[in-house]
């Protein structure tokens, strides 16, 4: 799987194109092996998050990024299933509050990281602030920038800076124990269609869809360049994205959970041994609890 893996990693943005990667791409997984391999992945996983917590040296931060319909509520339903919750937290970024404009655009991202020894799931992320502001920069100005007063201050130069604080912010977390994995899951415009309509046709999934996903969908192509000029900027080794086919839910699970593991078991995770003293008081213990 380690070949596959690194088919959809990418650590430098130098060449990257999403034309070259399929939405539709199986790497040679078969559906019907996939559910029992599913599941040995989420208990091999949840045995390193019980290491991961033990340890206490790292913390991992996995983003999903997707468009609408993209798959990144089930993938995250599926691949993390197995997890202790106690030790796992999920967050789903909406629109920013009065609260969070008040601030500088990672403020809110900084807040909801996971500490040492935690895994922390980001439904959407800090990305939302080069992708739809990228498409709709009309947004930009409920922050308040200092030298942007309208759309027309919103430059190359403007972006330029912001891919580079988010190039910053995530190296450093890395260089102080926060391992991030980014997933960007590529659906194409005929599977959104399809899964659209299911959820119009579905009443017990006529919760998921809202009149805005048509008018952000008018938007495909934007979104997309959006999608790659950002991999392109912060692709690098130690944050490396990963671009997920999602037309087939099967593979994407498949392949975020080989991902999760393989990062998680380069880690070298440990248990703690406890000293010689420690041990002696454990031993101690376990007598007096015999003789009670």
């Amino acid at each position: 799987m380690k070949s596959i893996i690194n088919k959809f990693k990418v650590t430098n943005g130098e060449k990257f194109s999403l034309k070259d990667y399929d939405t539709a791409d199986t790497v040679n997984l078969k559906k019907e092996e996939t559910e029992a391999e599913l599941k040995e992945l989420i208990k091999k996983t949840a045995a390193l998050q019980s290491a991961l917590y033990a340890d206490n040296r790292y913390a991992l931060l996995i983003l999903f990024q997707a468009m609408d319909a993209g798959g990144k509520d089930s993938a995250i339903d599926h691949t993390l299933s197995g997890l202790n919750p106690q030790g796992c937290e999920v967050y789903s970024f909406k629109q920013p509050s009065t609260e969070e404009l008040d601030h500088d655009f990672l403020w809110r991202h900084y807040k909801a990281l996971p500490e040492f020894g935690r895994i922390g799931v980001h439904n959407r992320s800090h990305y939302e602030n080069v992708l739809i502001t990228k498409v709709h920069p009309e947004l930009l100005l409920k922050e308040k920038l200092p030298g942007i007063n309208s759309v027309k201050d919103v430059k190359k130069k403007f972006w330029e800076h912001r891919y580079e604080s988010i190039r910053h912010f995530e190296k450093h977390l890395a260089e102080n124990g926060t391992i991030i994995i980014k997933f960007f899951l590529h659906v194409s415009k005929d599977e959104q269609k399809e899964r659209f309509l299911e959820r119009i046709d579905d009443k017990e999934k006529n919760w998921k869809f809202s009149a805005a996903d048509i008018y952000e969908r008018g938007f495909w192509n934007d979104y997309m360049n959006a999608y790659e000029e950002a991999i392109k900027q912060t692709a690098t080794e130690k944050c490396p994205w990963y671009v997920i086919p999602a037309d087939k839910k099967w593979v994407t699970r498949t392949a975020i959970s080989h991902i999760i593991l393989d990062t998680l078991k380069e880690l070298n995770l440990k248990y703690p041994v406890l000293p010689k003293e420690e041990k002696e008081k454990l031993e101690e213990a376990k007598k007096l609890l015999i003789n009670s």
